[in-house]
């Protein structure tokens, strides 16, 4: 009687990892997949999002600011960061659609694509307050850079923030076209709105 009890225990026990269970207690973890499959505009973070990585912006670390990149030695630099890797020396002429020689498969291999693509990945394409892309330099997460951006009205936290609301069309790569749309149509500027 106790090895048939001792069972029954382990068998509700073992039905029960991993979320739903007999008694009916709803999962413990819920991990939706992705569901549009859409990519972000490598046209628009050729042209305006790389270049922020670049620039000299003052940084707000436990109340001392100081001057830096994003890209630097110490933060998101490929060789001696810490936080993710950046290629500070990916050209933003370089590596992009821009030139019909370079296929798809050109500019995947090139250092400014792998910044899109680190980038792109710490995003929730379509919801920008949801992304890390722009909340750790917002500190409205932990960033060991501290906070980069005050608020959003930040020209920069502006482009990052109308970057990642606008994806693509559904079917359609980032390479698409559609990127353009991003950008002002008589001068090539970068849209944030």
């Amino acid at each position: 009687m106790r090895k048939r009890l001792a069972a029954i225990t382990a068998a509700a026990l073992l039905a029960s990892c991993g979320g739903g269970n007999p008694l009916s207690n709803p999962d413990s973890i819920s991990n939706p997949g992705q569901t549009s499959g859409q990519k972000l505009s490598f046209i628009y973070f050729q042209r305006c999002i790389n270049p922020i990585y670049l620039l000299q912006l003052q940084v707000n670390q436990n109340g001392v600011v100081t001057t830096n990149t994003c890209a630097s030695g110490g933060c998101h630099d490929t060789n001696t960061g810490t936080g993710g890797a950046l290629r500070p020396g990916a050209d933003r002429h370089r590596g992009g659609p821009a030139n019909p020689a370079n296929t798809p498969e050109v500019v995947r291999a090139t250092d400014m694509y792998k910044n899109f693509y680190s980038s792109q990945g710490a995003t929730v394409i379509g919801a920008p307050s949801e992304s890390r892309l722009l909340a750790k330099p917002l500190l409205t997460v932990l960033h060991g850079g501290g906070q980069i951006f005050f608020n959003l009205n930040d020209v920069n936290a502006k482009r990052i923030a109308y970057w990642i609301s606008r994806p693509m069309p559904q079917g359609q790569d980032e390479f698409s076209i559609a990127g353009n749309s991003m950008l002002d149509p008589a001068t090539g500027a970068c849209l944030d709105q």
